[in-house]
């Protein structure tokens, strides 16, 4: 595994950045449709237990079997992300990995390894296809210092500057989703080129995360928790640069169902 920054390719020359792009873990009204009904929150859901025993459990495996160090976590403000960002991150930050551990209760966590922020610009897409009970008055009630305080304590990174300060206007379109999750996903890992990054995210941005960075491939399914891997080269001399693009790493791995191109060849 690796333990510096990035991955050397040559003395002072390139490294490899990466990228993890993670769906939320599962929301309550997947399982209780009534739920919606009689919640004084309708568009913002939280974890079932299921839902936080595979965050960290994900967050484990992202540990353990990537082979590369996560050293930021950007979060959407929506409560199932930040639930969600709470285990992974505590399973990365473990002092010790035990494998029957299921949830970050009573686990002691090394704070200084991963700095997490609340990312406004991986939040869901805000239309009616996605949210069909937003708040009446426009107003979300997101409270950074109340969501901020569920994440594990000593990791917030409260001087980091968002890339969108505020949410994206109500109504966007799917193209307009789909290309703000592009935009946010280069914007967070140029502002970080010596980071590796985990953006914890909606499932559109999962999929988007392959489909963009995967030429002619169809996204159809993306699990709780699934997520994608991206990796770029970085030059040294200026890390702002890229000397590739993004390209996609195992994306039928981790719980994405794709269409690759070859599928839309005639015969």
């Amino acid at each position: 595994m690796a333990s510096s920054t990035a991955d050397s390719l040559g003395p002072h020359e390139k490294r490899l950045q990466y990228v993890v792009v993670m769906r939320h873990g599962d929301r309550i009204d997947s399982f209780e449709p009534l739920w919606a009904s009689t919640a004084a929150r309708p568009w913002d859901p939280p974890l079932i237990e299921e839902g936080r025993v595979r965050a960290f459990c994900s967050g484990r495996k992202i540990r353990t079997q990537l082979g590369f160090p996560i050293h930021r976590v950007f979060v959407s403000p929506f409560l199932r992300c930040i639930q969600t960002a709470a285990e992974a991150v505590s399973a990365l930050c473990a002092v010790e990995d035990d494998p029957n551990t299921m949830s970050s209760g009573g686990v002691l966590i090394e704070p200084s390894r991963i700095k997490v922020s609340i990312e406004y610009g991986l939040c869901e897409m805000l239309n009616r296809e996605t949210i069909r009970i937003p708040p009446k008055d426009g107003d979300w009630g997101f409270s950074l210092c109340e969501l901020e305080s569920m994440l594990p304590k000593g990791t917030v990174d409260h001087k980091v500057q968002r890339v969108y300060n505020k949410l994206p206007q109500w109504e966007e379109t799917v193209f307009e989703t789909r290309n703000r999750y592009v935009e946010i996903i280069k914007a967070l890992a140029d502002k970080h080129p010596s980071e590796n990054l985990l953006l914890v995210t909606h499932g559109e941005g999962v999929g988007v995360a392959v489909s963009a960075f995967m030429q002619g491939s169809t996204v159809y399914e993306v699990d709780f928790c699934a997520f994608a891997q991206l990796r770029r080269l970085i030059l040294e001399e200026d890390p702002s640069s890229t000397a590739e693009d993004f390209e996609v790493l195992n994306p039928g791995q981790f719980g994405i169902r794709y269409l690759p191109s070859s599928s839309f060849r005639d015969g």
